[in-house]
């Protein structure tokens, strides 16, 4: 069965290079974008449908900035992930075929998904196999982005649909996505509301930073790990 297109898609932001003061998207978050605009194209015809009947389709770039996977600080306002990743949706001419709309608090994928919640960015519309919501990231991310769609939109199945970007993306991804995947399963395991998983999320994090520095120190004063 072929799925329904998708008329809303959220674009998940997979970070941001800072030199000279200046702030530009990685490959990746570029490579997301990209195929929100590839997959646009190849459903043209129902989005410009959609756009002449109403409801006008819709665009979510949500990311901050990698604070929970990265440890990265946050960029200023205007140079954050979802900021840039609208310059970049713009200058590939969605704002054309669909309202455009930014989410730039998150610091996490979960993050990327509650505040486009909190912030009513998919206001208007409700979702179902009939009109199911776009994921836009890479192949090795999508499955998360199910798992954490589920907690926190109640969307399963058909009622989503993945727009898999490709390109951009340095080696080792997937194993530490691997990884993440796990965790969050573990971590989220009969939490169901939204501020209880951002806590459960924060916690983790912060046992994981505290997991690095002592390797780090341990490491700097030559002492054996393991064993």
């Amino acid at each position: 069965m072929t799925p329904s297109t998708a008329l809303v898609l959220v674009v998940f932001g997979r970070g941001v290079r800072c030199a000279d003061d200046r702030y530009t998207l990685t490959p990746a978050s570029i490579a997301r974008v990209r195929a929100a605009a590839d997959y646009v194209a190849a459903h043209e015809s129902h989005f410009l449908r959609s756009a002449a009947r109403g409801p006008s389709p819709r665009i979510v770039l949500a990311g901050g900035w990698a604070e929970a996977c990265e440890g990265a600080t946050p960029p200023p306002a205007g140079s954050r992930e979802g900021d840039l990743m609208l310059r970049e949706a713009r200058a590939a001419g969605l704002d054309r075929y669909a309202e455009l709309r930014v989410e730039t608090r998150s610091r996490s994928t979960l993050e990327n998904l509650v505040h486009t919640v909190e912030e009513g960015l998919l206001a208007g519309w409700d979702f179902d196999a009939r009109r199911p919501l776009g994921i836009v990231s890479h192949a090795w991310h999508l499955p998360r982005i199910r798992f954490l769609a589920g907690k926190v939109l109640g969307l399963r199945g058909s009622a989503l649909v993945e727009v898999p970007a490709e390109g951009g993306e340095p080696p080792g991804g997937e194993r530490s996505e691997r990884a993440a995947r796990i965790a969050a399963r573990l971590a989220f395991l009969g939490v169901g509301d939204a501020p209880a998983l951002v806590r459960r999320e924060r916690a983790m994090v912060a046992v994981l930073r505290r997991a690095e520095r002592w390797v780090r120190r341990d490491r700097g004063a030559g002492l054996p790990l393991g064993g």
